[in-house]
């Protein structure tokens, strides 16, 4: 029987290319209408995860159920339950938004009206009769994601959704994101921002080298690694920042002095971020 509270169970995933190790074992389950984040820097395995998940991979040991699909011997049904965003945009520029989705509505065998409805739901409806090839790279990325809503699927998978794009851009499909999780959407969520996974996940798994090694909501990772009670970061009249132990006597000092001659700017408590847990994990910075 399927397992209707969860969209995603994985247990013991493994994949290997020429006997070197992408997915290393890795189990996690995601539970029905969670945003999850899945993170981690380039070659962590994050990708190969979603090829497999999705069915256009083959793990080479473990399983997977997805929407309650077995990712291996069921992977047609499979198919019509998910969606997906993948960072290479590839849609055809020359037709326009509409003639775009109606190709994918035959495909997925869904009615007409379902083009209008998520034209709509994207915000494309006023653009919906334009080719592809005039659309910012933003609004291509909402005609891709309409796409992959089409047949109504139980999990959508978003592989880098805002890479490449604008602050304005990518804050507005951050906004759509998060309006598909208030509809109750499962979302499988991959990106390189922290923030953007900090504003948008329940859990967020962290990735390395093929391997999950935390995984929790973002508040309680960042207070696994809070800053110490009497650190303080300070900045300067010349616009220099330092951090501060207050109960140290030369930071004291420090500290005082800079008040006497009057070159305090602001003083604050340091704040912990999702990149900052996962350099402490690794060691090494998300992008390296």
């Amino acid at each position: 029987m399927p397992d209707i509270e969860h969209a995603i169970m994985a247990k013991d995933l493994h994949r290997t290319y020429n006997g070197r190790v992408a997915v290393d074992g890795i189990s996690f389950v995601v539970k029905a209408g969670e945003v999850f984040g899945f993170l981690g820097p380039n070659g962590a395995g994050k990708t190969t995860t979603i090829r497999m998940l999705t069915a256009q991979l083959r793990p080479t040991s473990g399983t997977a159920q997805v929407a309650g699909c077995d990712i291996v011997t069921q992977r047609p049904d499979l198919k019509t339950r998910i969606g997906v965003v993948f960072e290479d945009q590839n849609i055809y520029e020359r037709m326009t938004a509409r003639e775009n989705l109606m190709f994918y509505a035959q495909l997925y065998r869904v009615k007409p009206v379902r083009v209008q409805e998520v034209l709509e739901q994207m915000r494309l409806a006023d653009r919906a009769n334009e080719p592809v090839g005039r659309f910012s790279n933003g609004m291509k990325q909402r005609l891709i994601i309409a796409r992959a809503l089409l047949h109504h699927p139980r999990v959508l998978f978003l592989d880098e959704p805002t890479r490449g794009l604008d602050p304005v851009m990518g804050r507005e499909i951050r906004g759509l994101i998060a309006d598909l999780a208030r509809q109750g959407m499962t979302i499988f969520l991959t990106t390189h921002y922290m923030e953007e996974a900090d504003q948008l996940c329940q859990r967020v798994a962290i990735v390395d080298q093929g391997q999950i090694i935390a995984l929790d909501a973002p508040a309680r990772l960042k207070r696994q690694i809070a800053p110490q009670d009497d650190q303080v970061v300070v900045t300067t009249s010349d616009g220099q920042s330092d951090t501060l132990h207050l109960q140290q006597a030369p930071d004291q000092q420090k500290l005082v002095a800079w008040i006497q001659q009057g070159q305090l700017v602001d003083i604050h408590s340091p704040t912990v971020t999702l990149e900052d847990v996962f350099i402490q994990l690794t060691g090494r910075s998300l992008n390296s």
